[in-house]
């Protein structure tokens, strides 16, 4: 019987090669971080810089405050902890908040209160409610199980609440990013908002529906943070997430014109006025729904003219923070290399 050990040359040169990626990688992990730090301060001086205003001379942002009001005031709700929680400096670190992107309705803006209405009503308030991690961990983080398979009340998301006396009534949404399918066909080239290239429906003619305005995963506009966040894959929120809900749902000026556009409507559509069709031979009738959490309002033109120079610095962001997480799956990678090399060299072999 034998024994390796740390002294033996090509242990030593292994766990020395080891070491050296490592130092690399770390290295290479903090220049990125120190560069996404700069873009983020640049691109966060260039939004204060320039205050959206919406048609009516008010700042839309208050519709935005006025949609993590609405989150908040449902106390007993998953997405109204978490809004806290994520509101909160000691809270706000917390591993079952790290993961999460955010609640449903306040990942994404509109130009009206009628697409925010209508599209809210779409989605329904359990989906508006959903809270949106990047990964199965994460999910997991917001609700334990005891042995025999009932709710832990005093860890994750029912812990939290139960620590400040607020209670998780029902049941209630998680979107886990990981599992979503992102959309294929590549997006709108030049455009600062990273839509979508949808073809757009057509008749047999090749006339476009009169009335259609574009589908609604298009028309959600996504701020600096939320444009330039990117999956472990590499995808953004609009071809996964808001893809996921939306796919191909189109949005229509009034209803007659989207009764009209029937034979080009696969996937479901919505008018201003409150039309809705959910799939197709599924229409929705009656009066709209007096909608309690809605998409905050971006300004007339749905976040105002962007820089070509705002706009590259949010693209090299996106790609920055991708890299930044591949990179970091490489560090795991070698240590676990390392830590697997330093074990084996202590190990008795014949």
């Amino acid at each position: 019987m034998s024994k390796l050990n740390l002294n033996d040359d090509n242990i030593k040169d292994e766990v020395k090669k080891h070491e050296d990626n490592l130092k690399f990688l770390n290295s290479q992990s903090n220049q990125l971080a120190e560069s996404i730090l700069d873009l983020q301060v640049s691109l966060g001086r260039y939004h204060s810089c320039s205050v959206i205003k919406s048609d009516n001379g008010n700042d839309p942002s208050n519709t935005e405050e006025d949609t993590s009001e609405q989150i908040l005031k449902k106390e007993n709700s998953a997405a109204g902890i978490f809004s806290w929680l994520k509101a909160n400096v000691q809270t706000s670190n917390l591993a079952l908040a790290k993961d999460a992107v955010g609640v449903v309705a306040t990942l994404a803006r509109v130009e009206s209160d009628e697409l925010s209405r209508i599209l809210s009503e779409y989605l329904g308030l359990q989906t508006m409610l959903a809270i949106v991690c990047c990964t199965n961990e994460g999910v997991s983080a917001l609700e334990k199980y005891n042995p025999e398979g009932t709710i832990n009340s005093n860890a994750g998301l029912h812990g939290i609440g139960s620590s400040v006396g607020k209670g998780v009534n029902g049941r209630f949404n998680v979107i886990c990013l990981e599992d979503f399918r992102p959309f294929v066909g590549g997006f709108v080239v030049d455009d600062p908002q990273k839509k979508l290239a949808i073809p757009k429906p057509r008749f047999p003619s090749e006339e476009c529906p009169a009335g259609f305005i574009d589908y609604a995963v298009n028309m959600l506009y996504l701020d600096s943070n939320n444009l330039s966040f990117v999956t472990s894959s590499g995808h953004g929120l609009r071809e996964t997430l808001f893809y996921g809900l939306l796919s191909g749902l189109q949005v229509y000026r009034t209803r007659n014109e989207m009764i009209c556009a029937l034979p080009c409507i696969n996937e479901g559509a919505v008018s201003l006025d409150g039309g809705m069709i959910k799939k197709n031979g599924m229409f929705v009738l009656g009066c709209r729904k007096d909608v309690e959490v809605k998409f905050g309002i971006a300004s007339g033109g749905g976040g105002g003219v962007i820089s070509p120079d705002y706009s590259q610095a949010e693209e090299v962001v996106r790609k920055l923070k991708w890299e930044s997480t591949k990179l970091a799956e490489d560090i795991q990678r070698e240590q676990q290399l390392l830590d697997h090399l330093k074990a084996s060299s202590t190990n008795i072999v014949a």
